[in-house]
This record gives structure tokens, sequence and C-alpha cells, in this order.
């Protein structure tokens, strides 16, 4: 077809926009992918995403929430709440993340991980919350006079009771401060029996049996944690006899009783984590060994509203002996802040959501009401919101706390937590336990 001159000279100016267009649009687009942390909105107002990777499953679904609540009151932030693949280590997740170059702004971490991650993350020690902290709840953070974490949560745990199942058992109102030997215990566990109940659910996933009942055994060596660090040391040089260390075969003389016990002993590596909280919620078994953060599971099959609390894990059948009533608790999990990868404005969009939980109400509700967790700070008042949360407290408060150990390396939980599932399932005895458990620590990072 034959054009006109003019025509033709319109055709070519229009191709010539278009093609300015497209390449404005492609390098628009480049630039939004690579550094994702603004958006324009339709105000004009800079959007800043942010995201944090959590650690703790059972709390995931507050936390979505808590990121939507915190938007309302920063609507130039959007938080995304990232979960740690159910009994993943968050440590091996973050390493993952930070190996692909892709890692959240906020990642939460186990205690014992974050000098792993000390030259990747920001210095938070002018932060103003460190202030209001509660007594020591830095101090495994702080490498060279600077803490690099946010101490989110205190945790304690031992073996979680469901009041009405061992009120009927012993038929009356049950006084947990009676059961303060092995042989206190056992004799609660045959009382549930004969009132028609099964005693006890043992969890085996590597992560409590590894995590958090192995590590009573390091623990309750001596009430001074500078006593504790030397005890692994020793550990670590091979220099002690744990075949006759008195607390090591305490603690595992009640493992052997609660294997006896165990609902689950015809197939021990069976249950999974979500068995326990319906066998303790519906009352068909009277005691779990588990924490403070499994109300909310728990919460969900407790259909009568029952009372719950703890009991400590007995290591002899002395009741003056240390850990016999104390409880395990500490500071457990942290959120640190990405350098990295993340933006001066991402940084700052994550310190005010830590802000946020701290000194907002909206954040004090849901760390305390909607989370169930123990804060570990000063300023927030809100008493805990669950029983087993003001059972941990009330430990804490009288003094019968015994300090967890937090700072265990990271492969501690999945290679003595499977040492642990073999002696649980007896495919291994207590002389396989301590040879694994001897060259674990010889050959520890």
């Amino acid at each position: 077809m034959k054009l006109f001159k003019g025509t033709s000279l319109m055709i070519l100016l229009l191709a010539f926009v278009v093609i300015l267009s497209a390449c404005g649009s492609s390098a628009g687009d480049n630039k939004e992918s690579a550094g994702d942390s603004k958006q324009s909105s339709d105000s004009g107002t800079a959007n800043v995403k942010i995201s944090l990777l959590n650690s703790k499953g059972e709390i995931q679904t507050q936390l979505e929430d808590a990121a939507k609540a915190f938007h309302e009151d920063n609507p130039d932030i959007t938080l995304e709440i990232q979960a740690v693949p159910t009994g993943g280590s968050p440590f091996e997740r973050a390493s993952t993340l930070y190996a692909s170059g892709n890692p959240p702004t906020m990642i939460m971490l186990d205690t014992g991980d974050v000098e792993k991650f000390k030259d990747r993350i920001l210095d938070l020690s002018g932060e103003k919350w460190n202030g209001d902290a509660v007594a020591n709840a830095t101090d495994l953070t702080t490498f060279d006079g600077k803490n690099y974490a946010f101490p989110l949560a205190v945790e304690g745990y031992g073996f979680i009771y469901n009041k009405a199942v061992v009120d009927k058992a012993v038929g009356g109102s049950f006084d947990p401060s009676t059961i303060n030997t092995t042989e206190a215990l056992e004799n609660l566990f045959k009382q549930i029996e004969a009132s028609g109940k099964k005693a006890l659910v043992v969890s085996p996933m590597d992560w409590s049996l590894g995590a958090h009942y192995l590590p009573l055994a390091y623990a309750g060596q001596n009430k001074d944690m500078a006593e504790v660090n030397k005890f692994v040391d020793t550990l670590r040089a091979g220099t002690v006899n744990l075949a006759e260390n008195k607390v090591f075969n305490g603690l595992m003389d009640t493992f052997d009783v609660m294997m006896k016990y165990n609902i689950d002993q015809a197939s021990p590596l069976s249950g999974t984590y979500e068995r326990g909280p319906e066998l303790l919620g519906k009352g068909e078994v009277g005691i779990w060994f588990m924490g403070n953060w499994a109300w909310p599971q728990i919460s969900g099959f407790d259909t009568a509203k029952g009372e719950y609390g703890f009991l400590p894990v007995p290591i002899s059948n002395n009741s003056a002996d240390y850990g016999n009533q104390e409880i395990s608790s500490a500071v457990s999990k942290r959120l640190i802040i990405d350098k990295e990868k993340a933006t001066p404005e991402q940084q700052a969009a994550a310190k005010k959501f830590l802000d946020w939980i701290v000194y907002q109400d909206k954040g004090q509700d849901f760390l305390v009401n909607k989370a169930n967790i123990i804060p570990a700070f000063k300023n927030i008042t809100l008493p805990a919101a669950d029983p087993l949360g003001k059972s941990i407290q009330e430990y804490i408060a009288s003094g019968k706390s015994e300090q967890s150990m937090s700072a265990l390396p990271a492969d501690h939980w999945s290679i003595l937590g499977a040492s642990m599932q073999k002696y649980l399932s007896k495919s291994g005895d207590r002389a396989m336990l301590v040879k694994e458990i001897e060259e674990y620590w010889k050959t520890a990072k």
C-alpha cells in the first residue's frame, strides 16, 4: 500500500515513542525487582517491604496477624512472614537463604546461632529496648560489647500436667511440689494409670529430645552457669567420663521411667508433635514432656477449659538435689536484622517492628495474649495469658528456675536427638548413648 510522505513521518515518530516507552518500562521493572524494598503508592508515599523468617511454627498464624496489625499502624511498611519448614533448623534455613543471596530482613534464630551470623547482621546495641530487657537477656548475643539480637521470648519446659487428670488420680487437689524425685514421679504415673488414664506421652522429635531433654544433663550439673560451661568444655576436651556422671545417669533413669509409661511404647518413634497436645488436652494422658510454647495447640483440644501446669524433670531420689524442683527456662528465640542485602529503609522498618512489639499496645497484645509468649522486657507488665506461661513465671519468681542451654551447637539437636531416638526405640543402650554423646562433643563446632 502506498503512503504519503507526511503519514510516513508520523508513523516513524510514533514508533520512536513506543521504543522509548518500552525501554523506560524495562528499566523500571529491573530496578523494582532488584531492590524490592520500595514501591510507589497512589499517594506518592514510598512503601517498604520487609520479611521475617519464623522458626516458631506454632505462632505462624499469630505472626501473620501481627504483621497485618503492624501494617495498620504503619501503612508504609508491609511485613511478610516466612516459615522455616516443619522440623527444620532455623540455622540451616537461614544459611541456605544467605547462600542464595536472598536473606529475609529479619530472622528468628535460636540463641546459640546468633554469633554464626554476626558479620552479616546489624549491631542493635543502640536500640532503646536494650535498657528495658530483663536481666541477662542479651548476654549470650553480645560480642565485643555489641548486642546483635532482639530477645523475643522467655520459654520454659518440663512435664506439663493436666490437672483434672492428676486430681482424679490422686483423689483430691494435686500438689505439684510433691513431685520432686524420680520415685515420686513414677508413683504419680502409677496412680494415673490406676485411674484408667494413660500416664504419659513422649514426643520423639529430635529437637525435643536433643534440644530440650538431653541438655538437662548439662545444665543440671551446677546452679552456676560458669561451672556448667566448664563442664561443657570438659566434654569438648574428652575428659569427662559420662558413664559415671551422677546427673546424666539420674536424668536417664528418669527417661527409662518415661519409656516404661509412654503411651506409644509399642511404637515409640511413631508419634508426632501434634499428637501430644491432643492426648493431653483431651485428657487421654495426664502428662506430656514439652514447653509452654505448646499452649495454643493444647488449648485447641481442651474443650473442658481445664487447668495445666509444669512439673520439673527429676534427676535423683534426693529432693534436695539441684534440678529436682527447678524448671528449665531462658530467652530462647532471638530476632536479628540483615545488613548484607537489606536496604537502610528496610533496616529502619525492621527496627520499627521491634519497637512496636515492645512499646505499642498492639505489639504487646500480640506477644503476650495472642502468641502466649513470656516477654523478655520489664516494661511489659501484662500477666501471662495462659496457664503454662503463668506456671513458668511462678517458678522463676520463686527462684526455682534452671538456666536452659541456649547456646548449644546448631547440629546438637539433630545429631544427639537421633542418638536419643535410638535409645527411646531400644535400638541402642546407655553405653551407646554415652559413646555417641562423647564423640559428638569432641568434634563439635
